[in-house]
């Protein structure tokens, strides 16, 4: 995107973060681990092979992260704030706000960010097996479903803009979120699942740019 790999804008936010102090990328792939020691991540392992399939979840990683610090460095860090390379565009200082904010709250087991969602999926539908339209929530009839959105609650759309994992919650439980993950809402922001979606924060950028972007081209000139 704008010539760089996905995985340097998430690194760069890390590396732009005023509060993260180590940014490291798990990967199964040898060519990831490159490119991305060549724009200022350390990848000190590569992820084993059957933590990197299509559909392992999170945990399997995140577990293998936090036993790799143990046994390598006799340690672990408190906080893994995770950028996925599919949310590119971020703000660094929201990043940094969204770790301040779990810092200052003791309680939290993790946090998570979402943005607003603009229309509610209270007032949508589901089909029943007679072909009619009936609410999501059994309460809400067909009449109160023509309600403004106003009546209804806020929706957030989780959205990769920063998630922060607690290590000594997860290593007590077993979990990685808990009941107590905090609902950072961060600015809205566009996920890569499609081409589609690649080549609309394409236009995004060349519309309005990003300090992510502006950071490579003076440290990593193009062509050179």
């Amino acid at each position: 995107m704008g010539g760089y790999p996905l995985i340097a804008y998430s690194i760069v936010a890390a590396v732009m973060s005023e509060e993260i102090g180590r940014v490291i990328v798990s990967t199964d792939s040898k060519e990831i681990a490159g490119i991305s020691r060549y724009y200022g991540a350390q990848v000190p392992f590569l992820r084993p092979s059957q933590y990197a399939r299509d559909k392992s979840p999170d945990s399997e990683w995140v577990l293998h992260v936090i036993n790799w610090f143990e046994e390598s460095e006799g340690w672990v860090p408190e906080f893994l704030v995770h950028l996925r390379p599919t949310t590119p565009l971020r703000e660094p200082t929201v990043i940094d706000s969204a770790i301040v904010e779990i810092r200052n709250q003791p309680e939290a087991t993790s946090l998570r960010s979402g943005h607003l969602a603009p229309e509610s999926p209270f007032k949508w539908f589901v089909r029943d097996n007679e072909g009619y339209f009936k609410g999501i929530l059994p309460e809400y009839s067909s009449e109160y479903l023509n309600r403004p959105r106003q009546f209804f609650p806020d929706v957030y759309i989780p959205d990769g803009y920063v998630d922060i994992l607690k290590t000594s919650f997860i290593r007590e439980s077993g979990l990685l979120h808990g009941e107590k993950m905090i609902g950072f809402i961060s600015p809205a922001c566009h996920e890569v699942d499609t081409i589609e979606d690649f080549e609309f924060l394409q236009f995004e950028l060349e519309r309005k740019g990003s300090p992510l972007y502006n950071y490579l081209k003076i440290n990593f000139p193009l062509g050179e």
